[in-house]
């Protein structure tokens, strides 16, 4: 039948292998936090880094997984299954060289106006000898990071219509490694291990790092006759198409890097007790932000990336029994793991953050804040996860409006709680992290109840009913969890070697109780993503295996 759904496994398959994929990406992304953290700890030196490297990173954010696969895939899939390879390849070419001129063009601007968006996004800086100065040469120096992400991003989508996800998901753990592994070598080489040299070594390496993602994924595009050439093809329909759907979805994509955005100009300029700008408030949300990445990128991006080519073929062929009973599955498992990764973040986040970043200029303190805002964080991780996947389902329609509108109204809301929990609720960096969850499920009801309205019968009445049984043995698990850390901590005290315990007594603890739980309420997604898990673990260790094996060619 034409109208037939994908077979689950096929889903849970991809969805597992960029899953797994992710995973070893994220575990090399904490690796350099770590090494960051324990050179440069919360202080101004990394505050000046994390601005500098802001700009390419939101744009890394938003091409990634965000405004170019969301209007490249559909756009591409379509050319692919309906007008074969070579039209394809030929839309390829176009859209790598339209990609390459503009965004070699932005990081030219860039890099001349590097000291009018440090201005603009931490003002606060100017108020420390020396801190606004090094945020502005770090900005220029990791500006072409843009460029090469961007382009990046590009092959991945390519390889994703293609079915292909290990390879593509496996690009950014290049990026993690070769960026600490680059910085550090010359760190202590040229930079002879001063702070300052140290910290603009590490901004060289983080362009070094980029160039490893884009060709990482070149064997891959060879194989598959999608190497693109320059071609100057600036009216190819496809082109025009894909530039119609991607401004909308740069804005619909843009809100949780928007409101990060806002939030740093805001953190820049928190003062202490004292009356004087503090140091730390934007290393602290930032470390914060990037932990919380880990199960944001393992479900949310996962999800929506082995999705997303599905979605646009059914939709494109009008099938949408199979569109329906695709999306229903991804929202389904995005609840299933985020509500206990919310819970379990709460509880354990600071043996967490302890056990990972605590020792060198990271002290006991940062640990603290930084556990503060990641539990502010936390709670909104299913809404940032929801608009990941919902997003790019309006693009799948030809619909690049609605979550502009809605993206739009996000970052406003998260303007007017951030100031008011800030200014008025005294919250201080924790009122920030509080504002972009709000902000954030927010924006995923919105779109949810939108596309409701729109497409009857996507499994609303049943989602709610799944999320109060995942909820129920969510807090089961966070109820053990509290009291093993709270047993381990008054047994070993505070210090790292507790949060090491912790972590490893904890997390396994409360992952058992969650699931007996859930089995005993009967939570429908449970039984398919015991499967996922068994096959991301099998792709984590033969990613070629799985990247073959992801969906049908």
């Amino acid at each position: 039948m034409a109208d037939a759904p994908k077979p689950v496994p096929s889903f849970f398959r991809a969805a597992g292998t960029i899953s797994a994929a992710i995973s070893l990406s994220r575990f090399a992304g904490m690796v350099r936090e770590v090494v960051m953290a324990r050179l440069f700890g919360a202080g101004e030196i990394y505050d000046a880094f994390l601005l500098g490297m802001r700009i390419p990173n939101l744009a890394r954010n938003l091409f990634a997984e965000g405004a170019l696969s969301s209007a490249f895939v559909p756009v591409f899939s379509q050319y692919l299954a309906a007008r074969g390879r070579k039209a394809a390849a030929g839309l390829s070419s176009a859209a790598v060289t339209a990609l390459a001129l503009a965004v070699t063009a932005v990081c030219v601007a860039g890099m001349v106006f590097s000291p009018q968006l440090v201005d603009l996004l931490a003002p606060g800086f100017a108020a420390v000898p020396g801190k606004r100065e090094l945020a502005i040469l770090l900005t220029r120096i990791m500006f072409p990071f843009l460029a090469l992400v961007a382009l990046a991003a590009q092959a991945m989508g390519v390889l994703n219509a293609c079915n292909r996800f290990g390879i593509p998901a496996l690009a950014s753990t290049f990026f993690n490694l070769g960026s600490v592994a680059f910085g550090v070598g010359l760190g202590f080489t040229v930079g002879r291990g001063t702070p300052r040299g140290l910290i603009i070594c590490m901004a060289c390496g983080v362009v070094l790092g980029g160039v490893l993602q884009l060709v990482w994924q070149f064997p891959s595009l060879r194989r598959e006759g999608f190497l693109s050439r320059p071609r100057w093809d600036f009216g190819h329909p496809g082109l025009r198409q894909i530039a119609r759907l991607m401004l909308p979805a740069l804005v619909g994509n843009a809100a949780l890097q928007i409101n990060v955005m806002v939030n740093t100009n805001l953190a820049s300029s928190i003062t202490g007790p004292t009356g004087q700008v503090m140091n730390g408030p934007v290393s602290w949300l930032n470390y914060a932000f990037r932990f919380m990445q880990l199960p944001l990128g393992l479900f949310g991006a996962a999800i929506a990336s082995a999705m997303l080519p599905d979605v646009s073929r059914a939709a494109a062929a009008g099938r949408m029994q199979e569109f329906r009973s695709m999306l229903k599955r991804a929202l389904g498992l995005m609840l299933l793991v985020t509500i206990p990764s919310s819970a379990g973040l709460v509880v354990l986040g600071e043996s967490m953050i302890g056990a990972i970043y605590q020792g060198g200029h990271f002290q006991a303190y940062d640990t603290h804040q930084t556990a503060v805002a990641l539990a502010w964080y936390s709670i909104g991780l299913a809404g940032y996860s929801a608009t990941k996947i919902l997003a790019p389902v309006f693009y799948a329609l030809d619909d690049g409006r609605t979550p502009m509108l809605v993206s739009g109204a996000s970052v406003a809301l998260n303007l007017v709680l951030a100031l008011a929990l800030v200014k008025g609720g005294g919250m201080g960096h924790a009122g920030l992290a509080l504002s972009t969850s709000l902000a954030a499920l927010a924006s995923g009801a919105m779109l949810f109840a939108l596309l409701s309205a729109r497409i009857p019968a996507i499994g609303g009445p049943a989602l709610g009913w799944s999320a109060l049984k995942i909820g129920a043995a969510a807090a089961a698990m966070a109820l053990m969890c509290h009291v093993s850390s709270a047993w381990i901590r008054g047994a070993l005290g505070a210090g790292r070697t507790a949060c090491l315990a912790d972590v490893a007594v904890s997390i396994p603890l409360g992952a058992a109780v969650f699931y007996a739980a859930a089995r005993a309420l009967a939570v429908p997604e449970l039984e398919p993503v015991s499967a996922a898990c068994y096959t991301a673990l099998r792709n984590a260790l033969r990613p070629e295996v799985g990247d073959s094996s992801a969906g049908d060619r």
